[in-house]
């Protein structure tokens, strides 16, 4: 069975206040051996392994999102001059929607096809039941006129 891992969303920059500052290894064996007495090394280091690998991981990838992320304008921001103004506006629109464009998950070609003919069969069969409804009313109508 897979093990889930929680993640608690977190600036990785800020330590937190409250809690006492301790190594991971530290944690992850003293959690090990707090919930089982028949925990062996082997299980433990393991653990500790995949833990830190995991967290740095998680750190870098944190990382590169605080990078990426936009700084929003602030009153204290300089503002250009009035004739400049629109071009760094859109400027700034250009690279965020640039980014925005980057994070996007885009299908695969295959996906892609599959969906385009899925929405082109919908669409004729559509097509077919308003003909058909048209042909019903336009006879009823003309039997109803006549």
């Amino acid at each position: 069975m897979a093990k889930i891992t929680r993640i608690k969303a977190s600036d990785p920059g800020k330590a937190d206040e409250k809690a006492p500052k301790k190594s991971v290894k530290k944690s992850v064996k003293t959690s090990a051996s707090a919930s089982s007495k028949a925990v062996s090394a082997k299980e433990v280091a393991k653990a500790t392994k995949s833990t830190t690998k995991t967290t740095i991981k998680k750190a870098e990838a944190e990382k590169t999102v605080a990078k990426k992320q936009i700084k929003p304008i602030t009153k204290d921001a300089k503002k250009p001059f009035i004739l400049i103004r629109p071009f760094v506006y859109f400027g700034r629109y250009v690279k965020e929607s640039w980014q925005e464009i980057r994070q996007v998950r885009w299908p695969s070609r295959k996906v892609t096809w599959k969906l385009f003919l899925a929405i082109l069969v919908y669409t004729l069969l559509f097509a077919v039941v308003i003909m058909l409804l048209d042909l019903l009313f336009t006879w009823l109508f003309n039997t109803v006129i006549s």
